[in-house]
């Protein structure tokens, strides 16, 4: 019996990175993950990358759970709402875990820019897209897990504090994501739902990979460019992390927590998808960042 068999979850911002890592390893432990974002085979985001939600939910079946492609803009509330009416339509049993990974601030940061000398429309979409959205798609998901007395919301961010992450709009946004989680705990607590935060440490993504021009097989090569980037983990490692949280039976225990991917392999035993385990916290520290 897998963890999750029978369980179903909704995925936002599930079309790479950490948002389709997450989905396949629910869909490992045995879930049906409704995988959801703009990009599309034929119709890509203006992120402008290949990745489609329909590879996800290919990849979420194919570890052995039931991935299901449902296109959602998270900030437009009307294809938000039809998609929770879909799950409830869809599910008997209701929905049992939310998962928050909308993004799409790649294009908007400005590195090295005051706040005051950037771009506003820019530091103004990255609020819409990365915390809108989150507060859209929490909205009409939440109810579902109020009405089944249980369930879990995973916010998805950069950073498990409230320092500073060198540009104001970006900081912002994923400062956001951790006070979302814990006052989401709050008030969803007395109905026995549970909200937490969960980070990747340096997360070695597809864009992440394509930035440094190396691929998973070669990617230690990225070190002439960075050597931090030897202490970076797989987007999985993260994504079976937040798997073996859904599955805790102590879940509103852990409720209004911000987690990270080392810390949760620390309490749960966790691998990347090579062996190693990565501790982004331990090599941060020791070097003084």
């Amino acid at each position: 019996m897998k963890p999750l068999e029978g369980k179903a979850a909704v995925v936002a911002g599930a079309t790479r990175g950490a948002g389709r890592a997450i989905s396949m390893m629910l869909g490992a432990a045995g879930a049906t993950v409704y995988v959801t974002g703009r990009s599309v085979r034929g119709g890509p985001s203006d992120i402008g990358r290949a990745e489609t939600i329909e590879e996800t939910a290919e990849l979420v079946t194919e570890q052995g759970g039931r991935g299901i492609a449902v296109r959602v803009d998270h900030t437009e509330e009307s294809q938000v709402k039809a998609l929770f009416d879909k799950v409830k339509q869809d599910r008997e049993g209701g929905l049992d875990i939310l998962v928050n990974d909308v993004w799409g601030g790649e294009k908007l940061s400005e590195w090295g820019t005051p706040f005051w000398e950037g771009s506003l429309d820019k530091a103004l979409l990255m609020q819409r897209r990365a915390v809108h959205s989150h507060m859209i798609t929490s909205y009409y998901g939440a109810p579902l897990l109020v009405a089944k007395g249980k369930g879990l919301v995973v916010e998805v961010t950069d950073g498990y504090d409230y320092r500073y992450r060198g540009n104001l709009p970006y900081s912002l946004a994923k400062v956001s994501a951790i006070h979302m989680a814990e006052a989401l705990a709050a008030e969803l607590r007395p109905h026995g739902v549970a909200a937490v935060s969960v980070t990747p440490g340096f997360l070695r993504s597809e864009e992440m990979l394509d930035h440094f021009g190396v691929t998973e097989e070669n990617w230690r090569d990225a070190a002439k460019q960075d050597p931090h980037f030897l202490q970076s983990e797989t987007p999985y490692f993260l994504g079976r992390g937040v798997a073996a949280l859904a599955a805790d039976p102590d879940l509103l225990g852990k409720s209004g927590k911000a987690f990270t991917s080392w810390g949760l392999s620390d309490e749960y035993g966790i691998s990347d998808m090579d062996g190693s385990r990565p501790h982004w916290g331990r090599y941060a520290a020791e070097q003084g960042f």
